[in-house]
């Protein structure tokens, strides 16, 4: 055999032998066409066989979870305002088969997909909720996007809207509305601390006065029980001072009595004796503090002490 022949006939089959060596990846598959056609043969991560000539490679792709940046777009809000948003799109393919017989151009087509769904969303909010419920929009994106690209083969774990940005007239617009609502609080709250101020010293005065009062009407009480006891002290001291005379009166008499009955001359010293007792009797009524005015006409007086003197001479003798 001819040398060259030879050497030709070796190169063309370890060529040969090396296109039906196919090595996959770890997280990779690809898709093998059998003559043009797809026999369902798939090919896993490892070393692969296929028939040379014959078999075909046509797609290999990683079933790892990517990420799919979404450009911003302009939508108009419900209230007709108009804002920029931009997404970011985590998905993976669970299905290659159909990744790549059921679309053309997978991302190309999930990203007219997403923009289309950011759309329609947008435009069922006004402006001040697109900002306010960002997790409920995510949310719903997710849903109709899984939903949208399950013929596809590919599943979406999340959508996260990254900025909402309206246009330059609404971003001056709402920095005065912000700005106005700023200075409204601040009025509004210095109101409220003016008016806590007023009615907490309203509140000190009026507890003050509640507390004074009570103080003067302790002490009114307390003034007058001493006052009161002071009297009834003082009238017990009257009473037994009175009753400490009356007996030593009474004693008195009996022994002027008696000495009556021994020596008739004793008499004027009796009528003295009851005429001064008389005597200091008024003396002790008009000193007295629940006493007012006493009234005594002189002229009765020598009648009075006759009177008493005629009682105590017509006393029997003994």
């Amino acid at each position: 055999m001819n040398p060259i022949a030879f050497l030709f006939l070796l190169v063309l089959g370890g060529s040969v032998a090396a296109s039906s060596v196919k090595i996959v990846n770890q997280s990779d598959e690809a898709l093998v066409e059998t003559l043009g056609k797809y026999s369902g043969k798939k090919l896993k991560p490892g070393l692969n066989f296929v028939t040379p000539v014959i078999d075909k490679v046509v797609t290999k792709q990683t079933i790892r979870e990517r990420v799919l940046d979404i450009p911003a777009q302009s939508c108009i809000t419900r209230d007709n305002v108009s804002i920029s948003v931009d997404a970011v799109v985590y998905w993976r393919i669970v299905d290659l088969e159909k990744s790549y017989y059921k679309v053309e151009n997978l991302q190309s087509a999930m990203v007219n997909l997403v923009l289309t769904q950011i759309r329609s969303e947008m435009g069922k909010l006004e402006l001040d909720e697109t900002f306010t419920a960002r997790s409920e929009i995510n949310e719903t994106l997710l849903r109709e996007l899984d939903i949208s690209t399950d013929p596809w083969g590919v599943k979406v774990t999340r959508v996260e809207l990254r900025d909402i940005v309206p246009s330059k007239a609404v971003q001056d617009s709402m920095e005065l509305q912000m700005a106005a609502e700023r200075r409204k609080r601040a009025a509004i709250l210095t109101s409220e601390g003016e008016r806590e101020a007023a009615v907490n010293s309203a509140r000190g005065r009026a507890e003050s006065e509640v507390l004074a009062a009570e103080a003067r009407q302790k002490a009114a009480i307390l003034d007058a029980k001493a006052q009161q006891e002071a009297i009834v002290l003082k009238a017990q001291a009257m009473r037994q001072e009175a009753v400490l005379q009356a007996q030593a009166t009474s004693e008195a008499m009996q022994i002027i009595a008696a000495k009556l009955q021994s020596d008739p001359q004793a008499k004027e010293a009796l009528q003295f004796l009851l005429a001064q007792s008389y005597l200091h009797m008024g003396q002790q009524i008009g000193a007295s503090d629940s006493s007012k005015i006493m009234f005594m006409d002189p002229r009765n007086i020598p009648a009075t002490l006759e009177g008493m003197k005629a009682i105590v001479g017509d006393r029997p003798r003994a």
